[in-house]
Order: structure tokens, then C-alpha cells, then sequence
């Protein structure tokens, strides 16, 4: 008897009545619809934990009028000098920095860069070129 007791109360527990509701998600960020009052707080979270700071490109940009003047003459002659490989016609280029050789064998284009300060050389091959007519 004691057994059929305990097994009714367990019955008449489990079977009351259940309520429950949907999970609801409220957002906290006001770009995603949550409190628009919130955006302040949140913006100095977020610029609390910002340590990026822009880089001082002040020093980067200040060349003299003679140094842009070298840079584009610089420029200027090694454009030359590469639409003079389309006529035929091979050289050589020293500036402060660097000695550019160029050299067409043949519809194979060789261009030599060697470094002036570290004497470091890189070659460039380009084969297949078909001069202009």
C-alpha cells in the first residue's frame, strides 16, 4: 500500500500542468536593434580596449623638391630605357642606389638589378617577346 502511494503522489506530481515560453533574445547593441542608450556606454568599451594606434606617416611623406626631382627623373629614364628594348636596343642605368642592365638577346629579355649598398643582384628573364615592327 505504502508503494501504491508513492507511485499516485508521483503520478499526480509529474502530470500537473507544465508552463514554459520560447527563449527570446534581446539584443544590447543598438546597431542590432537593442537600446539605443546603451551606445554610449558601449563606444567607450570599445574605445577603452582600442591600444591601435595610426601610424605617423608625417615623416614618411616629406620629401625635398630635389628628391622628388631624382625620383622622377629616375622614373623617366627607366621607362625610357625599357621602350628602347622594343627597338632593339640594350643599356644601362646607375643611379645612388642601384645599377639597372638590360638586355635583349634575341626575344629574351634580361634584366639585371644589383644593389649598390649591399651588392646584392637579382635577374628577371622574360623570353618569347616579340619585338614591335
Amino acid at each position: 500500500m505504502k508503494g501504491s502511494k508513492l507511485a499516485l503522489v508521483c503520478l499526480l506530481a509529474l502530470s500537473a500542468k507544465v508552463s514554459a515560453t520560447e527563449l527570446v533574445y534581446t539584443p544590447i547593441n543598438p546597431s542590432f536593434g537593442g537600446n539605443p542608450l546603451n551606445s554610449a556606454h558601449l563606444l567607450g568599451v570599445a574605445n577603452a580596449i582600442n591600444d591601435h594606434k595610426a601610424p605617423d606617416d608625417g615623416l614618411l611623406n616629406e620629401q625635398s623638391d630635389l628628391e622628388r626631382l631624382a625620383a622622377s627623373l629616375e622614373s623617366r629614364l627607366i621607362s625610357q630605357l625599357l621602350s628602347d628594348v622594343g627597338n632593339g636596343n640594350t643599356g644601362q642605368l646607375v643611379t645612388n642606389d642601384f645599377v639597372l642592365n638590360i638586355v635583349d638577346n634575341n626575344g629574351s629579355l634580361v634584366i639585371q638589378i644589383t644593389d649598390k649598398e649591399t651588392g646584392e643582384s637579382s635577374t628577371i628573364q622574360v623570353s618569347g617577346l616579340v619585338p614591335d615592327l
